[in-house]
């Protein structure tokens, strides 16, 4: 498969835009971090909180399950051949206000504490090295988030993601750029749309009721580049209240959505053949996706507690040559993000 160079490239705002983006969102969103405003009868404030020096921790995993289905290949009578493989990258993140904004704009320091990659695809002639979001490990990136969830500077986020995806690349350059299979994209769907259920709701001031819904787009990772994404509505299900919180439960349903945004980041800049049954094949066409999903929102302390994300997408390839077999892939998806127990820095407070 050839990529051609991305026109997505990150734009960094400035400090002068950021403040007035600040401005604008305290007078919008009515609320800082400190003081909630209070929301209509029957309806709950959402917001993302964060106290100086209290960091959060969570463990993400996007695993799916493939299935490629060849179809009656020449001189077989029998049934179709079916070939199957799993592939998972866990995460761990911790989150560090640097510094919280009066005006709800608020300063993170993420660092990636682990990322571990497990394939049943791998053979012995692939990947002599980790998979490059392996590679994520170690590595750190601050960025801006206001009270409504909304991150307004992603800049040195999508600095690290194309780092990652340098080492994607198989250094051996004599017979051009190929580059390995790797889950870089499962990394951006953990990342980039962090408390996008909360940031997607257009009034955030106004509230939500049991039984609202509201509507975003966010990112459909798969073994091959596909540039996919998912329409989703969110419905807030269920308020529940017990002595440690109020619990917000979010439900989702998915939806086939192509091309994703133009905006969103791309890891890979140049032109490169890639490696593996993937690159093999060709003329990738989405055919479907369908999934749902639920989230545990911690209304007290402004926090997502556990978050659950679920889709089958189908889709049909080609081969070379025009051999007239069309391969039918089917991917089913699961995304998770938990938060994990409390830290030194947490307990303190």
């Amino acid at each position: 498969m050839t990529l051609k160079k991305s026109s997505r490239q990150g734009t960094k705002l400035d400090a002068a835009k950021v403040l007035i983006t600040a401005l604008i969102v305290g007078i919008l969103a009515g609320c800082t971090l400190a003081q909630k405003p209070a929301s209509a009868p029957g309806k709950i404030l959402l917001t993302v909180d964060f106290q100086q020096e209290q960091t959060l921790k969570y463990r993400f995993l996007s695993s799916r399950d493939i299935s490629i289905d060849w179809g009656q290949m020449k001189g077989e009578t029998a049934k179709s051949k079916v070939d199957k493989s799993t592939e998972s990258l866990e995460l761990i993140v911790s989150y560090t206000p640097v510094e919280v904004n009066q005006f709800g704009l608020t300063t993170i320091k993420a660092v990636c504490e682990s990322a571990k990659v497990t394939s049943t695809a791998q053979s012995t002639r692939q990947q002599a090295r980790p998979d490059a979001a392996e590679s994520f490990a170690g590595k750190s990136w601050t960025f801006n988030v206001d009270a409504a969830g909304k991150m307004v500077d992603r800049s040195k986020l999508y600095d690290v993601i194309r780092q990652a995806g340098q080492n994607a690349f198989r250094s051996n350059r004599s017979k051009g750029l190929v580059k390995e299979p790797d889950m870089i994209y499962d990394f951006i769907a953990s990342q980039w749309f962090l408390w996008d259920s909360i940031s997607s709701i257009k009034n955030p001031s106004q509230g939500v009721a049991v039984g609202d819904q509201w509507q975003s787009v966010i990112s459909a990772p798969a073994s091959m580049i596909l540039f996919a994404a998912r329409d989703v509505n969110y419905r807030l299900a269920e308020i529940r209240r017990d002595p440690n919180g109020t619990i917000a439960v979010i439900d989702s349903t998915y939806h086939l959505s192509y091309p994703s945004p133009s905006e969103w980041p791309v890891p890979y800049t140049e032109v490169f053949q890639m490696s593996g049954t993937f690159g093999f094949l060709r003329g990738y066409k989405l055919l479907d996706l369908e999934g749902r999903g639920q989230e545990f929102f911690d209304v007290s302390a402004g926090r997502i507690e556990k978050d659950t994300q679920k889709y089958t997408m189908h889709v049909r390839a080609s081969l070379p040559l025009g051999l007239g077999i069309n391969p039918q892939i089917t991917i089913d998806q699961t995304l998770t993000a938990e938060r994990i127990a409390d830290t030194n820095a947490e307990k303190k407070n």
